[in-house]
């Protein structure tokens, strides 16, 4: 869950799960965080709905351990 000034500027960040206030230092989330703003299509029961949730890293990987098939990893490359 996410909170914003009347500007506009990030001010706090809440994990769904667990409840966990995550730092937030000048509008910037400074650690792990899963934001999820999904947008349910016609084949769904939640047709025309818009879901937005935040999971913080232990919540995450403790989601993703119940997987039956593993989340794809790949190696994030840095541009300078």
């Amino acid at each position: 869950m996410r909170k914003y000034t009347s500007g506009g500027q990030l001010e706090a960040v809440v994990c769904n799960c667990c409840g966990k206030k995550l730092i937030v230092v000048d509008g910037i989330v400074r650690e792990g965080v899963l934001s999820i703003n999904h947008a349910w299509d016609f084949f769904s029961e939640k047709d025309g709905e818009i879901h937005h949730f935040d999971l913080c890293e232990p919540c995450y990987d403790a989601v993703i351990s119940e997987f039956k098939l593993p989340v794809d990893v790949e190696e994030q490359k840095e541009f300078l």
